[in-house]
């Protein structure tokens, strides 16, 4: 069982108390002026609600590149979920927690050989493959593994494809592939497709299905008697304000039609930022502003986090974020802004445009739906810090939550996490750190033309 520090722990809330309050009470304290993530775990747990209900059917294989952070990864396991991995580091990661091996599919139809053994070694004996080599490779450094053909069939609509990177055609490669995978004394026990991350077009379910039926036939006839398994993929929204009714009626009528229960084939799926896209909230700070040079209407505000750090799923995702003033400026003018990250890159952007409250540095702009592939691509380039994660809690999720392995008593604390952060900082070795406080704006600075937005509110 991890031995979770005072900044790891799950605080325990008050029902009714929200992310935001909590973002504010943490600003307020002036502690910290790093960006910070506030982690919703009973908005994680309303998830796996929801995909019971909706798709009670298929078992979830979360996909751990979305969010590999400890807490999320422990959580899903509490419930019974299992995990679909990529590479070594994520097999043992999961396996770290203490999660059976025959809980997690190595869903990476192009493994490095290294990464083959390690799965052998551990005794994750279920893949994907897409391509002769991978055939080959698996004949040779794990010969008793079974196999998951993975197809393609894309949206027509995704926020990230995947089909041209992985994926074989269900009618002109499938029928080789199966030959030889049957040829080497390989067994192959089922089909998996991806119509992409972040879907938008639910009937590519139904057309992917379709087509994994043809290949559950064509295995037949080439003798594969062991044929149980079909995954279904990922593409499922996690956002707020988004739903799963749309995927979950067209992908549940189609498993009806081709895949009927009691048919002897289990269903599972790969969601990632279905699970964690709503649950995570980022907080940054301004730290400057300017005037746009060629458009002296237009407020440049630049923030502490940026595309090198959480928001590279702009670049890598596609995502679009929405910024939220912390605070209400009902008597601020509005102006057309853009939010620059903290990097000495120009590429460095992470709003282009937006109306904003006119604001002052110092002040703290959120964003909700940062869950899905920001933390693990995060970097520290230019020497900034990767964001804190704090991780709240209500205490009907704390009771739900603190006796499910390998979720325990000493995952949570009822320390406030303004009192933690207090106590952190205290106990840092590191220089005392500037405060917006800190500067004297009584002096005048001809430079500063923008002086009224350098003001502090007053106290």
């Amino acid at each position: 069982m991890r031995i979770c520090g005072l900044e790891e722990q799950i605080h325990v809330i008050d029902n009714k108390v929200t992310v935001e309050e909590i973002i504010k009470d943490i600003v307020r304290t002036k502690e910290i002026s790093d960006p910070f993530y506030i982690f919703d775990v009973g908005d994680l747990v309303d998830k796996i609600r929801i995909w019971q209900q909706k798709l009670p059917r298929i078992k979830p294989f979360y996909a751990v590149k979305c969010n590999d952070n400890s807490l999320v990864l422990e959580t899903l396991a509490a419930f019974g979920t299992n995990f679909d991995c990529a590479s070594k580091a994520e097999i043992k990661k999961v396996l770290d927690l203490g999660v059976n091996p025959s809980r997690i599919i190595f869903a990476n139809p192009a493994k490095m050989t290294s990464h083959i053994k390690y799965a052998m070694s551990q005794c994750v004996d279920l893949t994907t493959f897409d391509n002769e080599l991978e055939l080959y490779k698996i004949k040779s450094i794990h010969p008793s593994c079974n196999l998951v053909i993975r197809i393609r069939c894309d949206a027509t609509e995704t926020q990230c494809p995947l089909g041209i990177k992985y994926g074989c055609d269900p009618l002109t490669e499938a029928p080789a592939l199966m030959s030889l995978a049957r040829d080497l004394g390989l067994s192959v026990v089922g089909v998996s497709f991806h119509v992409g991350s972040g879907c938008n077009e639910p009937a590519a379910f139904r057309r992917a299905i379709a087509a994994s039926a043809a290949i559950f036939r064509l295995a037949q006839q080439l003798g594969f008697m062991n044929m149980y398994l079909l995954n279904i993929g990922g593409g499922f929204p996690g956002n707020k304000n988004t739903s799963l009714d749309k995927i979950a009626d067209i992908v549940n009528d189609a498993l009806n039609e081709w895949f009927p229960p009691n048919n002897g084939v289990t269903i599972i799926a790969e969601p990632g930022r279905f699970f964690v896209a709503s649950a995570f909230t980022l907080s940054t700070k301004i730290h400057s502003i300017k005037k746009r040079s060629n458009d002296q209407n237009h407020i440049m505000y630049f923030i502490n986090d940026g595309v090198y750090g959480s928001f590279n799923s702009i670049l890598y995702d596609h995502s679009v974020v929405v910024p939220k003033p912390l605070n209400d400026y009902p008597m601020s003018p509005i102006s057309q802004s853009s939010i620059w990250g903290p990097t000495c890159d120009g590429l460095d952007q992470v709003v282009d445009s937006v109306n904003m409250p006119l604001m002052k540095m110092g002040d703290w702009i959120t964003f909700e739906d940062m869950g899905a592939y920001t933390i693990p691509v995060a970097s520290t380039f230019n020497g900034f810090p990767l964001p804190k994660v704090f991780a709240v809690a209500n205490r009907s999720i704390w009771q739900k939550l603190k006796n499910l392995m390998p979720i325990s008593e000493d995952h949570f604390t009822t320390v406030p996490i303004v009192a933690t952060i207090k106590m952190v900082r205290s106990e840092s070795s590191d220089d005392e750190e500037w405060d917006d406080n800190d500067l004297d704006y009584t002096r005048q600075y001809p430079c500063l033309h923008l002086k009224n937005s350098f003001s502090l509110p007053e106290a």
